[in-house]
């Protein structure tokens, strides 16, 4: 499966919801949402993220945020 760049994406590695920066046939890569250090994995290792995934990466952000924590 190809990923467009925006898309939201479950590393299911390490579990993490990603926001697709770049992808290859057989290479994407991630950043985590709210920014950061962008890594990579092997699109065998990510999926599309569903709905209630990417809601609740989201608020988990803006919460800590809001708190003034840094992620």
């Amino acid at each position: 499966m190809t990923f467009k760049a925006g898309a939201y994406v479950v590393d299911t590695v390490t579990d993490t919801v990603g926001i697709v920066e770049a992808a290859a046939p057989e290479v994407v890569v991630l950043r985590p949402i709210g920014g950061g250090a962008l890594w990579g994995r092997k699109t065998s290792e990510v999926r599309l993220a569903e709905t209630m995934e990417r809601l609740r990466a989201e608020t988990l952000y803006l919460n800590a945020r809001s708190r003034g924590e840094r992620l």
